[in-house]
């Protein structure tokens, strides 16, 4: 009777250790690595999700506006006021060439200023582009 007990003492014993065996290997390994797994991917998704708007609101942002068709030179006396100086051409249709004036002008009439300007469609006033 001794030896029964004993018997399936030790298969109860071996049992419940092979059990908790499972049981840890369980969640101790498959269930964190399969988690930790799932969670490694969406994390991924995440930040792809997410480079994805910064580039797309990056290229709404920074596409190409419409350029205005027509430049002026507009000339500022020493106080800033506004003043038309004689036999200057003020009226352009090109940003380089109106460019190129301006600093000319400012050669030959240096106690003025000068502002490069042009109307956009979204303002009300001109938009000074430079100014010197």
């Amino acid at each position: 009777m001794r030896l029964s007990e004993y018997l399936k003492t030790v298969i109860f014993s071996i049992g419940i250790v092979s059990v908790s065996h499972v049981l840890i290997t369980l969640f101790g390994q498959t269930i964190p690595n399969y988690v930790s797994g799932f969670f490694r991917e969406v994390g991924g998704a995440f930040m792809l999700v997410f480079v994805f708007a910064f580039a797309f609101a990056w290229f709404l942002r920074a596409r190409p506006h419409s350029r205005p068709k027509k430049y002026a030179i507009v000339a500022f006396d020493v106080f800033g006021n506004q003043v038309e100086l004689d036999g200057l051409r003020t009226e352009f249709r090109n940003h380089d060439v109106a460019w190129s004036f301006m600093k000319q002008y400012k050669k030959d009439h240096p106690l003025h200023n000068f502002a490069m300007v042009a109307d956009t469609p979204n303002s009300e006033k001109k938009t000074i582009f430079r100014y010197i």
